[in-house]
């Protein structure tokens, strides 16, 4: 069958983009489709949904699928004010075209972050399924000659009770295609929903259970390389010579190239490429490269905490609070920097032609990539085409504003010639030291409590280096001296202290950092949550019921710590040597609060269970948020126990999970999550389970031992 798509997903000629309200699209016919569409073949509705004659329904997903539920969670969206039946859904990456496919939040750019998948697209979403509804109610109206409001869809089926006439959605293709697309389709009450809040099946849990599923170590092209490149052991250094003799020895391997990060083996597979590079030899000008180590970093950062910073948010008087307070509180807060270390290492296929550059890969910055791609090899955006695969995970690392790793591979292609395709692998090591991690941090509170137990000051500073600083982001993302992601979860503490104040250093390092699954809330929520716990014992008051009444006027976050508290049977006695602990974190707009249970024995630490309440506005897909919410636990546990990427004369010193741990299954806890019933747009998932995990561990070792530990990865005192 002849589709009406074309060859060129990004040729969009004969669609005709319309602004409507919420700052969605509806995407609509134009005459050359309709002509198309009159000979039977699939009916696009729009941009996001397409039906084929054969009744499935295929939504186009703009987000990319790195494991986090987004091939369930968008068709479901589509699918619910379609009412078309869960097993006649499909879902295809969309192209990358960030004038039809933009991320909302984002303005004029495509790409997945932030935990705004679900959340931008909720209203572009359910008026694309909506407005494909309309236009088979309409097919089947002019078909049967009755009134379209008879008409009635359920289930992939539309019907018309009087007369009995039902067709299927594939057998009204080809008619509605020539209806005219609504721009302001009527929405469900979602009192309504039949699929939104229900349980569904994954789209994508049996391609990958059977491998038919497609990542970029799977992408096989004719003639195609492998390349594995030789980076400097030192960030910033660079290539003064290297001798490829030996390497090129090496059977399979084929050609050695100097590119801009270092130089390149070609082979004919990995690991020829591989034991090609282990033969070559490089000698490294290390003239301007990074030489500091952790511990000179965290000198630099602890002198600096000595100083007034930036201010990012100024109550009252806190100096002077703080001066006049019954008692004061005060701790340092230290933080490793973090690898992202996803199940799937950095990799990338580059394939150039006259036509311009294709690429396959884990997209998830699309604008960015495509951008950047253009202008190393002097093309127009339009010519680099990306070709969007499933990604085993990366928490941040594959959206880069510096778009390292691809523009790497598509240096590797260039520097061939373009003779050949080129797939990009990075080892696990080059992935634990190739840099861009989550930022080392350091950060200073000092609090007061009145003669009542009451906190009256808050005095907090963070130093550590800035993400977005010299980023296309930075406009956004920072202003006077202020990286908000720098702050977040600190300078929006949501607990009632009239006197507050929260600023920041942002040193400038030689070591390559980014977001890393939670961003600011990874380091801003353990030192708030920690130090809240701190000031409920100098009180002599109980943690939870402390925070409980200084978030009078924060509602939500008062639900999820109460519902938490609750099914955790907050304030039950506990077996000697077992402590209780509690947290409560927003980020990404969602509310999330965390009991944990530990066992302290023999100067180990387990823990046992986590109670978890999540409050993310409409619960698309309650069995996605609860899976969600269970990984970023079990993520943000191996950050709060184990890993630690640590430097020593500027060399990063792990480089595989044997010294650098993950969490493993036997070490998870029970997990229950709970999540609060509401009717609010959605919000956030993939991310905000993370950050109230490690405080919550924190606060119950406490309990347990009344040792107070304030740096992570968290290490029991002798």
């Amino acid at each position: 069958m002849k589709r009406l798509q074309p060859e060129n997903p990004g040729r969009r000629a004969f669609l005709q983009v319309a602004a409507i309200a919420g700052g969605g699209f509806a995407i609509g016919f134009g005459p050359v489709a309709r002509a198309l569409a009159a000979e039977g073949m699939t009916f696009t509705a729009n941009a996001f949904v397409k039906i084929g004659s054969d009744n499935t329904v295929t939504v186009i997903a703009k987000h990319l699928e790195m494991g986090q539920g987004v091939y369930t969670g968008l068709p479901t969206i589509v699918a619910e004010e379609l009412d078309a039946d869960w097993s006649q859904v499909r879902v295809e990456a969309a192209p990358a075209d960030a004038k039809v496919y933009n991320n909302l939040f984002w303005g004029p750019a495509q790409g997945t972050g932030g935990s705004t998948a679900i959340a931008n697209s909720w209203e572009q979403l359910r008026k694309a399924g909506a407005g494909a509804r309309a236009m088979l109610v309409a097919a089947a109206a002019a078909e049967w000659k009755v009134p379209a409001a008879e008409i009635s869809v359920r289930r992939g089926v539309v019907s018309h009770a009087k007369s009995g006439r039902k067709a299927t959605f594939g057998q009204l293709a080809a008619k509605a295609a020539t209806m005219p697309a609504p721009l302001e389709p009527k929405l469900k009450d979602p009192k309504d929903f039949q699929l939104v809040g229900k349980h569904v099946p994954r789209t994508d849990s049996r391609a990958k259970v059977t491998g038919a599923a497609q990542f970029t170590i799977d992408v096989k092209l004719p003639g195609m390389l492998t390349a594995v490149v030789a980076h400097p052991l030192l960030f910033g250094a660079k290539v003064k010579s290297f001798d490829a003799a030996k390497a090129k020895a090496v059977p399979g391997v084929v050609e050695v190239v100097q590119i801009p990060s270092g130089v390149a083996v070609l082979a004919k597979d990995f690991w020829s490429a591989k034991k090609g590079r282990d033969a070559l030899t490089v000698q490294w000008d290390d003239s301007g490269a990074n030489t500091l180590g952790s511990a000179e970093i965290l000198a630099q950062y602890r002198d600096l905490a000595q100083k007034p910073g930036a201010v990012a948010r100024r109550d009252g008087d806190a100096a002077k609070a703080l001066a006049g307070a019954a008692k004061v509180v005060e701790g340092t807060f230290e933080f490793p920097y973090l690898a992202h270390a996803a199940m799937e290492p950095l990799d990338c296929v580059v394939k150039l032609s006259a036509e311009g550059c294709e690429i396959w890969n884990g997209e998830q910055m699309q604008t960015g990539d495509q951008h950047a791609v253009a202008k190393l090899l002097g093309l127009k955006p339009e010519q680099v085409r990306l070709n969007m695969l499933y990604v085993g995970g990366s928490f941040g690392r594959r959206a880069n504003p510096q778009a390292d790793y691809v523009l790497e591979a598509v240096s590797i292609a260039k520097a061939i010639g373009g003779r050949a395709p080129v797939k990009m692998v990075w080892t696990r090591e080059d992935d634990m030291r190739g840099g861009y991690y989550r930022p080392l941090y350091l950060h200073t509170i000092r609090a007061g409590l009145d003669a009542a137990g009451n906190p009256v000051a808050w005095q907090h500073r963070i130093v550590g280096q800035s993400i977005v600083a010299g980023t296309p982001f930075e406009g956004a993302l920072a202003k006077d001296g202020i990286d908000f992601t720098s702050v977040e979860g600190a300078s929006n503490l949501p607990y009632a202290i009239p006197n507050l104040l929260v600023d920041l250093h942002s040193p400038k390092i030689g070591v390559p950092v980014l977001w890393w699954r939670s961003v600011g809330s990874t380091h801003t929520a353990f030192s708030t949550e920690v130090m809240i716990d701190e000031l409920a014992a100098a009180a002599g008051k109980d943690p939870y019921e402390f925070r409980r009444a200084l978030l009078a006027k924060h509602p939500r976050h008062k639900a999820v710590l109460e519902l938490a508290a609750q099914k955790a049977g907050w304030g039950k006695p506990l077996a000697k040597g077992r402590g209780r602990g509690v947290a409560v974190h927003e980020s990404f707009h969602s509310f999330v609060a965390q009991v944990a249970e530990v066992t302290v024995k023999g100067g180990e630490v387990r823990v046992e269970r986590v109670v978890c309440a999540v409050d993310c506005g409409v619960a698309v897909n309650p069995d996605v948020i609860r899976a969600q919410m269970e990984g970023g636990i079990g993520f943000g546990l191996s950050a709060a126990l184990y890993s630690a990427i640590t430097l020593k004369g500027g060399r990063v010193e792990q480089g595989n999970f044997n010294d650098y741990p993950a969490l493993r299954i036997d070490a998870m806890p029970k997990v229950e999550v709970y999540i609060v019933p509401s009717a609010e747009k959605p919000t956030g998932v993939g991310e905000p389970g993370v950050p109230p995990i490690a405080p919550a561990v924190a606060n119950a070792i406490f309990a347990a031992t009344g040792q107070r530990l304030r740096n992570l990865p968290l290490k029991l005192k002798a």
